[in-house]
């Protein structure tokens, strides 16, 4: 359910975006950043305003905040190294980086305003910390009232923390997948004031991949494997990704081990937040062709697979990736904590913000759950908006419960989508300690208050 302006945007990306089919990039052209290879290593990084044209033919830049000079970088680790970051802060707004996903300590959260002090234009903050599990991550924005600008504006990466025994493929890709309100010239489209009312969410006009235009371009040999790594950027898009033309099996959902698996009508669902990785095995053939789509009008192309060169030799059956043995074998609902979490707020009506259990978020208030380390814990999510809610819970994985709290689905997750007027449950052990934040993935929802926090001790 989405506004006439919400409508207009979503048939804008569909045309603008076919536009720059012509200025495709490769997926190899984007950019990755090796200096977080081996232990030990800083990393330096600056957030700063830069002019770019971001499609063929547009008549004018777009004013882009970019990290290091480049869009959607990709930062590339061994799991079990170290990571010392150093951001340096040289746009306008206040900044602070929340690593997506990563199960880190309290401190390195990255929510100004919460665990830290947002760095101020001009300053700059340090993160120390070793990523506990593997796995594709999101870097992006996260500043209590003010991280849906430097989103839009394109403030986000990937990190990715290879396995020590990573599966056998014969190219690795990681695929940022953004959306960016334009104007007819290729500038940014102003930003809405803030209001009192429950904003939907800034849905743009043109997709990107790794910030190039899209289809991206990918060669491969006949019959060999890719492993795909997507991540959604987008500040409000819910999308399904599509996959045609070849057999894709998820491997990992939220950078945990999942059971390997081929999605249902080879389509999965893609919100904000959101990460699958994917292997791909491709035609025996020179000139097979497949691409990753997004169901948009009647689709669109975010990355064709063509097959070119010398035939691979066959490769082993794909089989899962090793469990992740830091996280639960099993979670004791029988003792869990358990509290309910009622969405509200509507869009259509004046002075009717986002809330959580009847209030927006605020740090100086009570945790809504306080536990001890250790204990599990049920949320029931229950969604009373005529929008699907996708969710965050920080600092850990969670289980989506069965209907009938008789199970949970065979993968882990730390973002979720609540269908409108729907419930649905989720389970996780509380066992990293710190104020953690549960909160909304569409980022003008997110600043207007669509959030609160838990309290580990």
């Amino acid at each position: 359910m989405i506004t006439r302006r919400a409508a207009a945007a979503g048939l804008a990306t569909t045309l603008i975006g076919l536009s720059g089919r012509a200025g495709a990039q490769t997926s190899s052209s984007s950019p990755i950043v090796e200096g977080l290879k081996g232990n030990g290593l800083s990393w330096t990084v600056t957030a700063k305003p830069r002019s770019r044209r971001l499609f063929p033919g547009a008549g004018a830049d777009a004013g882009v905040w970019t990290l290091n000079d480049e869009l959607a970088s990709v930062f590339r680790m061994k799991h079990g190294a170290d990571v010392r970051l150093s951001l340096q802060n040289e746009t306008p707004q206040p900044l602070s980086l929340h690593f997506h996903g990563v199960r880190g300590p309290n401190d390195i959260d990255g929510v100004g305003g919460l665990t830290q002090k947002p760095i101020a234009p001009g300053e700059s903050s340090n993160y120390t910390f070793t990523p506990p599990d593997a796995g594709t991550f999101l870097i992006r924005p996260c500043i209590l009232g003010g991280s849906a600008e430097p989103l839009e504006r394109g403030l986000s990466a990937l990190l990715v923390v290879e396995e020590h025994e990573p599966p056998q493929v014969d190219r690795d890709l990681a695929l940022l997948v953004d959306d960016w309100r334009l104007n007819d010239d290729g500038s940014l489209a102003p930003f809405e004031k803030p209001s009192d009312t429950a904003p939907a969410g800034r849905l743009g006009s043109w997709l990107s991949v790794n910030g190039k235009a899209t289809p991206q371009r990918v060669e491969a040999p006949p019959g060999g494997r890719l492993r795909l790594r997507l991540a959604n950027a987008c500040n409000a898009r819910i999308l399904r990704l599509r996959f045609d033309g070849m057999r894709a099996y998820v491997i990992a959902i939220d950078g945990q081990p999942s059971s390997t698996f081929e999605p249902l009508k080879a389509s999965l669902p893609f919100a904000p937040g959101s990460r699958y990785d994917l292997l791909v095995d491709l035609a025996p053939e020179p000139g097979a062709s497949g691409a990753v789509m997004a169901l948009i009008g009647d689709g669109m192309p975010l990355v064709e697979i063509v097959t070119a060169g010398e035939k691979q030799p066959e490769l082993p059956a794909i089989a899962p990736l090793l469990a992740n043995p830091k996280l639960p074998e099993a979670i004791k609902l029988q003792s869990a904590s358990r509290k309910d979490v009622v969405i509200k707020g509507d869009p259509k009506a004046p002075n009717v913000p986002w809330s959580l259990n009847g209030a927006s978020g605020t740090s100086s208030g009570p945790p809504l759950v306080k536990v001890k380390r250790g204990t599990p814990v049920v949320l029931a999510l229950r969604n009373e908006t005529g929008f699907v809610q996708p969710m965050h819970l920080h600092g850990h994985s969670f289980r989506l419960l069965h209907p009938l709290d008789d199970g949970w689905e065979p993968y882990w997750l730390d973002t979720v989508q609540v269908p409108e007027n729907k419930t649905i449950r989720i389970a996780f052990v509380a066992d990293n300690p710190g104020r953690w934040l549960l909160a909304s993935t569409v980022m003008e929802r997110f600043d207007a208050g669509m959030w609160t926090w838990i309290e580990v001790t």
